[in-house]
Parts: C-alpha cells; structure tokens; sequence
C-alpha cells in the first residue's frame, strides 16, 4: 500500500511525494548518486554510467534500489504496490531494453531528463520480475513519474503488456489499474467543499447538521480505490498557501488524509501495514523533503548536497538529523 501525488504551487514549482505503506519493518536510507556513476544491472546487457546525479530512498540490501527518488532535471519516479495486476517476465525474451522492475527507479532517474523521454521507452523497454532483497518474492509494482512541467505518467506492466499512460489527475494508489481508478472518480462527481446551508424536499426543509456535508460519502478506509478517491479530491479542492515554506507543509497535511497508522491496518503476515514514511520532492529546487513514523519533523536535504564523484549516504531516515534547509 502506497500513495502518491504531484502537486502544482502557486510559486508554479512541482512538489511530487509519496507514502510508504508495508508490513515489513524496513530500515531505509537516503542517497545521493552522482553523474557518471557505474551501474550495472542484473538484466542489462551493458553496464551504464549515470547520465544525471539524483537524491533517492531505499533499502539497504548492498545494492543501491531505489524506492522513490528525483534526479537533477527535475524528475521523479516512484515505486508503488501493484497486487493482481503487475505481471513480469522472469527473464529477458526479446532484443528489447531489459530492466528488473526493482531496478527501474534507479534506471529511469540515471536516463531521463521528463517524462516524455520515459514514453519514448514504451516500445522498447522490457520489465524483468525479480525477488527483492526485503521480501524475497517478485514484488508487484508500477510506477508514477513526474517532472518539473507539472506532467505526470503511469507506468504499468501486466499481462497486456507494457502501457506507458497521461496521469492526468497526478495521483496513484495501488490495485486496480490506473484506468479503472481513473473511471471510478465518476462516482463522486457531486462531492464539493462547500455545505449547503438549506435544502428543499417538497415541502420539507432541512438544514445541515454540521460543516462538511458536501463531502458526504468521500470514502474514509484506506483501501486503494478510497485513497485514490480522497487524496484527488483534496488535491482538486486544497488551498496553496504563498510562500514556498508553507506549501511544504500543506504538502504534507495533505498526505494525513492517507496516512496509515500502526494496527489498523494488518496484512495477511499478521504484521500491521503502516505508513513508514513521507516525501516529498521540489522538482524544480531539488529539495527533497520527509518525515518518518517516528518523527513528524520535516527533514530535508537537496541534490546539490554531493558535490563529488561518490555515492553520498545522507543517513537513515528513521534517525535523520541533517539540518533542513528551505
């Protein structure tokens, strides 16, 4: 389970963020990986160097896998669940650009500098399903990407192959596909901010019992459809504040609205499925900002911050201290 949202500011920056949702206890850290670093995949014919740096998340495992991440163009990928739907080769069956679907992350911000050099992949790319270092299974995912135009895309591999989508609406949850979230929002086409102060029926006349009525059957679980739901319309509906400082925070007020916390949710493992952290990326100043379940003050680091030709490990985000910049 996981949610993610691109946002446009009144300052007309892109802030792209997401939840991390799982029933495994991960121990994430945050990278920044430079240009022209040698990364060799497990199904890539050639190993490649890193056409551009970029400031990620993942779990430590020996290998740097990406989970979210934006590189210096202004792009921003992230991984979400995708149980039922996700469907991958288990080994390269063509001459196209094989990449593992946990390696994906890591390839598209090495690679492209928007999201229209990702559509120009659809043709050519080719997602290999390997076990992750965490659950040790194929894990089913797709992907959101944004860049700083405020464009936004779905990427998804099923059984129908590999499609390569608009995101119009700039969210994405989990199952089922993004199309079918999509259609589904025609179902709370009457859903509003605004509360009607009288309403006539016949001639009876009620009046609201509280603020809030026109939001009356916005689904509050945290099912994927209702998520997906919830956070498009508060996204649609959401006042942006002035200065660059607020919006962060609005940022992540937005994201309470889908936040996980610990025992509601318990997955089949009989481990509780909470939200372990939130980010969000300025894809236009590459801060990338986030908090964690264990601590609700918004940390934050920029891309900027490596000026060498190394990795630079940044820290765990459990127990971050660097201090924020704004």
């Amino acid at each position: 389970m996981c949610t993610a949202i691109s946002l446009v500011s009144k300052q007309n920056e892109v802030f792209f963020g997401r939840t991390m949702d799982f029933n495994y206890e991960l121990d994430l850290e945050a990278y920044i990986i430079p240009r022209n670093y040698r990364y060799s995949g497990k199904y890539l014919k050639n190993a490649y160097y890193t056409k551009y740096s970029f400031i990620c998340t993942g779990q430590p495992t020996g290998r740097l896998l990406a989970a979210d991440g934006m590189n210096e163009k202004g792009l921003g990928v992230a991984a979400l669940y995708f149980p039922g739907y996700a469907y991958f080769q288990n080994k390269p069956t063509s001459n196209k650009l094989s990449v593992t679907s946990v390696e994906l992350v890591n390839y598209l911000l090495s690679n492209c500098q928007d999201v229209m050099e990702i559509m120009s992949l659809a043709s050519v790319l080719e997602i290999i399903g390997v076990p992750d270092p965490v659950t040790n299974q194929v894990t089913p995912l797709h992907w959101i990407a944004s860049d700083k135009s405020g464009r936004s895309i779905v990427i998804e591999s099923t059984k129908h192959g590999l499609t390569i989508l608009p995101n119009p609406v700039g969210v994405l949850a989990n199952s089922p596909d993004f199309n079918w979230h999509y259609t589904n929002l025609r179902n709370y086409m009457m859903l509003s901010p605004e509360s009607p102060d009288l309403k006539e029926w016949g001639d009876l006349t009620l009046t609201a019992l509280s603020k809030g009525t026109g939001s009356y059957g916005l689904p509050g679980d945290f099912t994927s459809p209702s998520r997906f739901v919830r956070i498009t319309f508060a996204k649609k509906f959401m006042e942006f504040p002035e200065t660059r400082e607020e919006t962060i925070l609005s940022c992540f007020h937005i994201m309470k609205l889908v936040t996980i916390p610990k025992g509601i949710v318990i997955a089949n493992n009989n481990n509780p499925e909470y939200t372990q952290y939130t980010n969000f990326m300025n894809l236009n100043t590459g801060n990338y900002y986030f908090t964690s379940y264990y601590n609700n003050e918004i940390k934050c680091a920029n891309i900027k911050d490596n000026q060498t030709n190394e990795v630079l490990f940044l820290g765990k985000i459990k127990s971050y201290t660097k201090p924020k910049h704004v």
